[in-house]
């Protein structure tokens, strides 16, 4: 049996409802172990709430609270044919507005497994979004790729995350000096947390290291697909 470390946020039990529900997805079973859930997502609020309150102090998220940020745990599964009732994780959408906001933010995913991680970017553009990118990488790719190819932000998120098209998108030559990024139809970036890490104390701080990394990316594109139209 596994050791809790002290923690102010979360604990073994919480990884471990989430382990024992990859084995039992099935409603008899959640609601026969509600009291374990409760306890479980109450830690992961406790979590969510503390990174919301550290990041206001540099970043302005109006009218945000925990429940705008949460994700419901079950599934969506009206056109899946997989019909595993339950999510196999926790997870936040942390923004002003939080998970209706419809904007880039950040996205906090706890699964044990060492899965969890701390992602934002450009994840499902719509036909707009992906066009506007576009142009601006061919009118001037320099901005973004100071923020992402800054020493810091590529130590922390190493990977460039989602789909790429095989050849040059309509309207840009092969030859572009930038076909890389052109040819990008999702840019996300991950960084993951081992478990050992996520029971650690001070894990909440770490996930406000990452937003706060991320954070140029994110307003560039916010800029980019909101503010822009404004103008």
């Amino acid at each position: 049996m596994r050791t809790p470390p002290k923690n102010e946020n979360l604990s073994v039990a919480t990884l471990d409802f989430l382990l024992d529900l990859a084995q039992h997805n099935q409603r008899d079973w959640f609601q026969a172990n509600r009291k374990r859930y409760e306890a479980a997502r109450q830690e992961f609020e406790r979590l969510v709430a503390q990174v919301l309150q550290a990041l206001t102090q540099t970043e302005p998220l109006p009218n945000t609270d925990v429940k705008d940020c949460i994700f419901r745990i079950n599934r969506d599964i009206r056109f899946s044919k997989d019909k595993s009732p339950y999510k196999l994780n926790f997870a936040a959408a942390i923004g002003p507005g939080g998970r209706h906001s419809g904007r880039i933010d950040y996205y906090l995913h706890l699964q044990p497994g060492n899965e969890s991680f701390l992602g934002a970017g450009m994840w499902n553009p719509t036909p707009a979004q992906l066009a506007k990118f576009r142009q601006e990488i061919d009118y001037n790719a320099a901005e973004l790729k100071r923020i992402i190819d800054a020493e810091e932000f590529r130590a922390y998120f190493p990977e460039i995350w989602g789909e790429v098209m095989k050849t040059a998108p309509k309207g840009y030559t092969a030859d572009h000096p930038d076909i890389d990024l052109l040819r990008r139809k999702q840019l996300f970036f991950m960084h993951r947390f081992t478990d050992e890490e996520v029971l650690r104390p001070g894990f909440a701080a770490e996930i406000v290291t990452a937003c706060r990394l991320v954070k140029p990316y994110c307003d560039f594109l916010n800029y980019l697909f909101f503010e822009e139209a404004d103008d």
